[in-house]
């Protein structure tokens, strides 16, 4: 019997050399790992019904994807050792699943469509080399049974800032279908390129595609373009280009949703077009963000940009199968509009209530130049102002709210926060990063992200579609910055949208990760290998302050200092939450077997006062989208920097009321309020700032109301709005500061600011 079972032992133990479950991502929905494994080679076919529609396609990308790794084009067999592709009419996994059987002479995926069979061949090419390596190809033996959570899991990218060839879009394509991705939103036109070709209308790329070249320069300080100057930078597809483009993502079932932008957003047809603004005046196309005496509108009022539009839409819709078409709808300046009479004569007419009435008319119009053609009309968050078109649906990019007032009104939503699915933004350092645009999306907040929020009932819930990530290119040139912005961020957004929440985990993730890496690496495509920044997070417990230091990487040691030298191997190891009672410098690193990783130290200063720590109640809450460090960020003993999103309170719903407790009564000297203006960002001083003081917390004597001393027109600025304490010992200290609105001549004009405030220094 001991015999026995010790050969049992060996035998699985064999077995199990191939047992290691294969590093997919996404995660399916269920896998089972069982013995033994299929070598794929030489005798290996393809079987399958090649009568039945679509198949041949599906055929067609396997076969070639197989010889791209193994050098042989396998046959069609109709019997023996085989890859068998099967449709079949099976419960549970819908349109795109599929069931995976992997035996030692067989391999079948059986799938309700094409869709379901594509995704299990790009499961199967997971547990492949990425690339040609003579080894021997063996798959283990298991069963999958796969389907998404989401119908619509999207990447997009603009092509319109910076333009890239088919070859850099194709191979887009294959990285979003490799990871069961199904939309591609093309980002076609924008201010500083037009990219599609419209035969009717050829000057929108003779001249609209092309820019003079100032690529060497910021985005933002980019002068504009003087006359005679040759505009060499750009290009365009053309109408060819993109069906290859369109049947090559079919293939892959990646349905790729265009956007033609619109009624913002369109300086480059108007320097193709001048009579398409409202002052109908010439301009060349833009280089860069400078917006001087630029027109970037369609003058809403005028007939014949409708015209124009419903000619430009006519073609769209020929080249692309898409049932929707992105028409953009954000960011508009209204205030062409204001000053054109024709847009007014319009506004009186239609009995509209202003120009945010004039812009839902002008989407509602175009919507239903949309709807003759049997398509749908998606834009981003801001067509909900003035009213939404009757079937519009809804990119909610400015937070979530407007996805969620759109699903309130039963209208479908695709969700792709700014926070965290927008891939300009850092996903690292940013010290030793590619420049890129600001804020930081971090691997790890992207795989946290849920698209459903907690607002929705369970009805309403089911109005979100699914999410997307954006990449804007105003700092992104080369294919090369391209891969590395989206990987292998996209990789955590497929298994948010695909993989059922109850079976996420953040850990057993970063385990699949270095497959994938080794993947990308043996392709040549540029990754980031990780966020190596330790976070450093300050928190008050009973009156004290106390800082936790953390890091996205597994398996990686965390070393500190509090006397402002730079952090080794000999540092301080952390163990736990860091008791800060002085002021001082927090500087950590990581280390990962036993190398120390990151260009820079994270490092933190905190300065000492009588309110730090000590806890903070608001009368409004402050915006969830700009929480800083939570509750205590007045008291954390951290001062903001010019770097908008870290270190600072927002408040945009009314005024900032807050109350903060000493613990007990204190003599003191001055109190101060830490506070931001960034113009363009809409966030602005308060107009005022009122100190109060009380010794029981509720009776409270005034102390002084502080105006602003900074004009609202000043671009960036911080100030402290400080009074002087009475003689007298005070407990409790309230601060409120008065919020401004956007100034005349802001594209916020008459809407609310935000206030961004740091600390309540109490001194």
């Amino acid at each position: 019997m001991k015999q026995y079972f010790f050969t049992l032992l060996l035998l699985m133990g064999f077995n199990n050399l191939f047992a290691q479950e294969p590093a997919i991502i996404p995660k399916p929905v269920s896998l089972k790992i069982e013995s033994g494994v299929f070598v794929l080679d030489a005798s290996t076919g393809i079987r399958a019904d090649l009568k039945q529609t679509g198949v041949a396609p599906v055929v067609d990308f396997l076969r070639a994807s197989l010889k791209n790794i193994s050098g042989v084009s396998m046959p069609n067999k109709t019997a023996g050792k085989a890859i068998v592709l099967q449709l079949a009419k099976l419960d549970e996994i819908g349109q795109e699943g599929y069931l995976m059987q992997v035996a030692t002479n067989s391999i079948t995926i059986q799938a309700n469509a094409n869709a379901g069979l594509i995704y299990g061949i790009q499961t199967l090419l997971q547990t492949l080399p990425a690339i040609r390596t003579n080894a021997v190809m063996q798959i283990p033996c298991m069963q999958i049974k796969d389907y998404p959570r989401f119908q619509y899991r999207g990447m997009h990218l603009d092509v319109s800032r910076h333009f890239f060839g088919p070859d850099l879009v194709k191979q887009y394509i294959d990285l979003l279908a490799s990871y069961k991705m199904n939309r591609f939103h093309w980002h076609l036109v924008d201010d500083q390129g037009w990219r599609l070709e419209i035969k009717k209308y050829p000057a929108l790329t003779q001249v609209g595609a092309w820019r003079v070249d100032y690529t060497d320069q910021v985005w933002g300080n980019r002068p504009q373009a003087k006359t005679g100057e040759p505009a060499t930078y750009g290009g365009y597809y053309t109408q060819e280009q993109v069906k290859e483009i369109i049947a090559y993502a079919a293939q892959r079932n990646v349905t790729i949703v265009p956007e033609i932008e619109m009624p913002g957003h369109v300086a480059s047809a108007i320097a193709a077009y001048p009579l398409l603004s409202c002052n109908k005046q010439f301009q060349l196309p833009m280089t860069g963000g400078n917006y001087t005496n630029i027109s970037s509108n369609y003058c809403a009022g005028n007939d014949s940009v409708y015209q124009f539009i419903d000619n430009v839409l006519d073609e769209v819709v020929k080249l692309f199968p898409s049932t929707y078409i992105h028409l953009g709808g954000d960011e508009v300046d209204k205030d062409p509009w204001k000053k054109c009479a024709v847009c007014q004569a319009k506004i009186a007419r239609e009995n509209l209530k202003d120009e945010n009435g004039l812009q839902s008319y002008f989407m509602k119009r175009v919507e239903g130049l949309l709807k003759k053609r049997n398509r749908k009309m998606i834009g981003w968050d801001e067509i909900l102002e003035g009213g939404l078109a009757p079937d519009a649906t809804v990119m909610s990019w400015r937070g979530e709210a407007g996805g969620i007032e759109a699903a309130k009104m039963k209208h479908q939503v695709v969700m792709t926060p700014g926070k965290p699915v927008y891939f300009d933004h850092y996903q690292a350092g940013p010290e030793g990063e590619p420049v890129a645009i600001g804020g930081m999306n971090t691997l790890k907040m992207v795989y946290d992200y849920e698209p459903i929020p907690k607002e929705l009932s369970t009805t309403e819930a089911a109005y979100v579609m699914g999410a997307q990530a954006n990449l804007w290119t105003e700092f992104i040139t080369t294919a090369s910055m391209v891969q590395y912005m989206v990987l292998p961020r996209m990789l955590a957004l497929s298994e948010v949208l695909w993989t059922p929440k109850s079976e996420k985990n953040w850990d057993a993730f970063n385990q699949r990760l270095p497959q994938q890496f080794k993947a990308f690496g043996q392709r040549g495509l540029n990754y980031s290998a990780g966020n190596f920044a330790v976070e450093i997070k300050p928190y008050a417990e009973k009156g004290k302050l106390f800082v936790t230091l953390s890091t996205e990487i597994n398996d990686a040691k965390i070393w500190y200092t509090t006397d402002g030298s730079e952090p080794n191997l000999q540092s301080q190891l952390y163990t736990g939450p860091i008791s800060v009672q002085s002021t001082q410098w927090i500087k950590a690193k990581l280390s990962v077997n036993n190398s120390i990783k990151g260009l820079q130290a994270a490092k933190q200063y905190f300065s000492m006062h009588q309110a730090v720590g000590k806890s903070v109640i608001y009368v409004k809450p402050y915006s969830k989208y700009y929480p800083a460090a939570g509750a205590n960020t007045l008291t954390d003993g951290v001062r903001g920097t010019d770097a908008i999103g870290k270190n600072w309170h927002g408040f945009t719903d009314g005024d900032l009321i807050a109350t903060i407790d000493l613990g007990e009564a204190k003599q003191v000297q001055t109190i101060a309020l830490g506070c931001l203006q960034h113009y363009k960002d809409w966030i602005f001083l308060p107009a005022a700032v009122q100190f109060e003081v009380s010794t029981d917390g509720t009776n409270f004597t005034l102390l002084g109301n502080i105006p602003s001393p900074v004009s609202i027109e000043e671009k960036s600025v911080m100030h402290d709005f400080k009074i002087k304490a009475p003689a007298t010992p005070i407990r409790f200290i309230r601060v409120s500061a008065k919020n401004n609105l956007c100034p005349k001549g802001h594209s916020g004009e008459g809407k609310p600011g935000w206030i961004f405030a740091d600390e309540l220094v109490v001194e």
